[in-house]
């Protein structure tokens, strides 16, 4: 019974965190001066000439439908809710009508993830084992070194490490491209030499920031682990020090930075976007921008509404299994 209470309580919070984040990101395009409907024929006058009236007000009318502004407000958010919540059916692109959105976001999605999934697990890894060593051997002197760099490095903005990379090492020194080029043409190889070529300083800017931070979490809670009674009965049983590090110090460190991780995940997500962005990488942060910038709704719902899904479950993943890692904690 308590499970099933405990399940249902996160299943409630993880159902309203969706429900509230989409909300505000569909009213919020709908604040903006520019009509998408507008700027998509007034494209197609530039480009054809003068139409004629009546044929253009039946071709407003079928893109408002299809690009879901059709009806009220009201009538508009109940349209998104049933087919691009629950269904991911966002209708087509303005940037590349007709092409579907989800069609789009699907050819884009996987470098988003393949960079920041790749960058947090690395920056997890690395932070928590410095983080560990600096907080259990915290009087020594290379423990504050570590944590010293670990401050400076962390307040640092995602946008500010890319441009000092992307300027150091693509313009100056010329070793990376300055905008990401992949190769659409030759073997799989090539590709994805250009793939991985372009993906490096992206990649070097999102784990030195979110290395940072781990450093400092971990040490904290290393140091304080570190004090506890049963830490210091081990020392006088005369366990070696390397196993009371593993075996006492870190097991009970780590469980918080387990929970701390998927609770990192929106922030990673926003630190993407930043460093796609001025990398040009294509990845979702590149199409969010180019949305905003052509008032193209429904990739701008398209990418956030998928983005917040995948974060929110993320989330209430690590909260259901929690209890299970950690035998400290029941469910109630």
């Amino acid at each position: 019974m308590k499970f099933k209470t405990f399940f249902l309580q996160r299943i409630l919070a993880w159902a309203l965190t969706i429900l509230i984040g989409v909300t505000f990101i569909f009213f919020i395009p709908r604040m903006f001066p520019s009509d998408p409907v507008e700027n998509m024929i007034a494209q197609m006058q530039s480009r054809s000439g003068n139409m004629d009236p009546a044929e253009m007000e039946a071709l407003r009318q079928q893109l408002r439908i299809q690009f879901g502004l059709d009806g009220t407000l009201l009538e508009q958010y109940g349209y998104f809710l049933l087919h691009g919540l629950l269904q991911f059916d966002f209708g087509p692109s303005l940037m590349s009508y007709p092409e579907p959105v989800t069609s789009i976001i699907g050819r884009n999605l996987p470098y988003t993830l393949g960079l920041s999934l790749t960058t947090t697990l690395l920056a997890w890894i690395i932070g928590n084992f410095i983080g560990l060593l600096a907080g259990f051997r915290k009087n020594k002197t290379s423990s504050k070194i570590l944590e010293g760099i670990a401050i400076c490095i962390y307040p640092i903005p995602y946008f500010l490490v890319a441009l000092v990379l992307q300027i150091v090492f693509a313009f100056v020194l010329g070793w990376f491209p300055i905008q990401t080029t992949l190769l659409t043409r030759g073997t799989f190889a090539q590709w994805l030499g250009s793939l991985l070529k372009a993906s490096v300083l992206p990649g070097i800017s999102m784990l030195l920031l979110g290395t940072g931070w781990w450093i400092i979490s971990m040490k904290s809670l290393a140091g304080t682990t570190a004090e506890e009674d049963f830490v210091l009965y081990a020392r006088y049983r005369g366990i070696s020090e390397a196993k009371i590090g593993a075996s006492y110090v870190f097991r009970n460190s780590i469980l918080t930075q387990i929970t701390a991780l998927a609770m990192s995940l929106g922030g990673v997500f926003g630190g993407s976007i930043m460093t796609e962005i001025i990398f040009g990488y294509p990845g979702v942060g590149t199409l969010i921008q180019n949305a905003i910038l052509q008032s193209d709704y429904n990739m701008i719902l398209g990418c956030i509404t998928i983005s917040i899904v995948a974060i929110s479950t993320a989330t209430l993943v690590v909260d259901l299994i929690y209890p299970f890692i950690d035998p400290r904690i029941r469910y109630g």
